[in-house]
């Protein structure tokens, strides 16, 4: 390969990877009770979980222990319910 190809090929390559670490920033989780909205009436009955909820389950994922730790929000979150619906929507339940 030649010199300039592999100048270009390197260029390219730290463009990606400035790129793929701008996309790692802009996932960061912002931890909100509130986000688990869609999860209330699942949390509360047997009420299965509508996608909406386990898609905002899978986002809220890292900040599930914060969430048990609080006294606001342990009686739900850490319900069986709320096992039963973790588990329908796939995401482990978090051992804190």
């Amino acid at each position: 390969m030649k010199k300039g190809s592999c100048a270009s090929l390197l260029c390219a390559l730290v463009v990606v990877l400035v790129v793929l670490a701008e996309a790692r920033v802009t996932e960061a989780v912002t931890c909100n009770a509130l986000e688990l909205g869609p999860c209330l009436g699942a949390f509360t009955s047997s009420q299965a979980p509508s996608a909406a909820c386990c898609n905002k389950l899978r986002e809220q994922r890292p900040c599930l222990c914060g969430y048990i730790k609080n006294p606001s929000y342990s009686k739900y979150v850490n319900s069986p319910n709320a096992r039963r619906v973790a588990s329908t929507c796939g995401v482990p339940y978090p051992s804190c």
